[in-house]
C-alpha cells in the first residue's frame, strides 16, 4: 500500500476545515453525524513496520497493542546527573524515547520523540532534524538544580513508518541519543524500586499501578477522559500524552519528578494542588503543535517522605477531568 508523506501544516489545514464543518453540524443539531475517534480504532502497525524501526535504530522497541503505539526507549546512560549535589538515577527523568503510530485513516503514520540533551547538543540536533524532514515542537527544561544542565526537545514527523524511522535515525546518528553510541546501562542494582519502596502503599495512595525501573518506581496516567488528536492521529499515553510521577531515593528521603498533562482550564488548579503539597513547579509549556484540544504540560519536583510526595501527585491528578465528571479516577485497590 502506498503511504503518502504529509506535512504537519497540511494536516493542520485539514483539521481546521474539519473543525469548521463540525461546528456547522453542531449548530444544525446533527451532532450524531460526526464520527468521533472514540468510536474508531487506530490501524495497527505491522510486524514489518516494527522490524523496520528496530533496524533503523539498532534497538528493539515495545508495542502497546491497545494504543497501536511502538516505542523505543532512548536513555542517556552516558550522563551522570546530580540535583543539588546529590546523584540521581537516569530513570528518574533522564530517559528519552521515540514512538510511532498510524493516523486514524491508516494512510500515514506519526512519529513523536522526547530527547534528553546537554545544552550544547540542542542546536546541532535541530539542524539534523530539519535536514531529515522532521519538525521541532518544543524545547524546555524539566528540572531545577540539576548538573549538568539538561534540556528536552520534542520532535515529530509524518510519513510511512519505515521512512520515519530512517529519517529519525539519520537525525540522531551522530549524537549520544543513538543507541549504538550509548554505553551499557551497567550492572543491575542490588535493590530495586520494589525493595526500596512500599509499592502497595504507594499504589493505594495514587490509585494506579506503577512500574519498577531499576531503583525507581514510576506511574504513567493517560487522559482516558477525552480524545486528543494531532496530525490525524490519536494522542495516547504511550505517544506522550500522559501525567507521570517517578520516585527515587529512600522511603524517608525520596525524590519525585513528574509531568502533568492538562487542559488550559486545569493549569492553575493543578499548580495550586502541587504547591499546597510542597512540590515545586519547574516548567509550564507545550509538547506538541496543533493538537486539539490544546494540552499544556507542567513539570514538578520534590523531596521528602515518599508517601507525602505520592499524596501531592494524587492531589494534582484529582484536578484533571473535572469538567468530564472527574474522569481521572483512582483505580480500585
Amino acid at each position: 500500500m502506498h503511504e503518502q508523506r504529509v506535512s504537519r501544516r497540511q494536516l493542520m489545514r485539514a483539521v481546521a476545515v474539519a473543525g469548521a464543518a463540525t461546528a456547522t453540524i453542531k449548530a444544525s443539531g446533527l451532532v450524531q453525524a460526526v464520527v468521533s475517534p472514540l468510536h474508531t480504532k487506530t490501524p495497527p502497525l505491522t510486524a514489518s513496520d516494527m522490524a523496520a524501526i528496530d533496524t533503523a535504530l539498532g534497538k528493539k522497541g515495545r508495542y502497546v497493542e491497545t494504543e497501536a503505539v511502538y516505542t523505543v526507549a532512548l536513555p542517556r546512560n552516558d550522563l551522570k546527573v546530580s540535583i543539588k549535589g546529590e546523584a540521581v538515577p537516569i530513570p528518574l527523568g533522564f530517559g528519552g524515547w521515540v514512538s510511532v503510530k498510524r493516523t486514524m485513516d491508516g494512510k500515514s503514520a506519526v512519529l513523536m520523540s522526547d530527547t534528553v540533551l546537554l545544552q550544547e547538543e540542542v542546536n546541532p540536533l535541530i539542524s539534523a532534524a530539519h535536514a531529515n524532514g522532521l519538525e521541532i515542537s518544543a524545547i524546555h527544561n524539566h528540572f531545577f538544580y540539576e548538573s549538568p544542565r539538561i534540556f528536552y526537545m520534542h520532535l515529530h514527523g509524518m510519513g510511512a513508518p519505515d521512512d520515519l524511522a530512517r529519517r529519525y535515525a539519520a537525525a540522531i546518528k551522530m549524537t549520544k541519543l543513538f543507541p549504538a553510541n550509548q554505553p551499557p546501562a551497567g550492572a543491575a542494582p542490588t535493590r530495586t524500586g520494589k525493595e526500596i519502596f512500599d509499592l502497595p502503599m504507594l499504589d493505594k495512595i495514587v490509585g494506579h499501578t506503577g512500574t519498577v525501573n531499576g531503583v525507581t518506581y514510576k506511574y504513567t496516567v493517560g487522559r482516558g477522559d477525552m480524545t486528543i488528536m494531532a496530525m490525524g492521529a490519536e494522542m495516547t499515553a504511550n505517544i506522550g500524552l500522559n501525567s507521570w510521577a517517578s520516585f527515587a531515593g529512600e522511603s524517608g528521603a525520596a525524590h519525585i519528578a513528574g509531568d502533568m498533562a492538562m487542559l488550559e482550564a486545569e493549569v492553575n488548579a493543578v499548580v495550586r494542588a502541587l504547591r499546597s503539597n510542597n512540590l515545586e513547579v519547574v516548567a509550564l509549556h507545550n509538547h506538541m503543535l496543533g493538537e486539539q484540544p490544546r494540552i499544556i504540560f507542567l513539570h514538578y519536583y520534590g523531596r521528602g517522605a515518599v508517601a507525602t510526595l505520592a499524596q501531592g501527585f494524587r492531589a494534582a491528578l484529582n484536578e484533571l477531568g473535572k469538567e468530564k465528571g472527574g474522569a481521572i479516577q483512582m483505580q480500585p485497590s
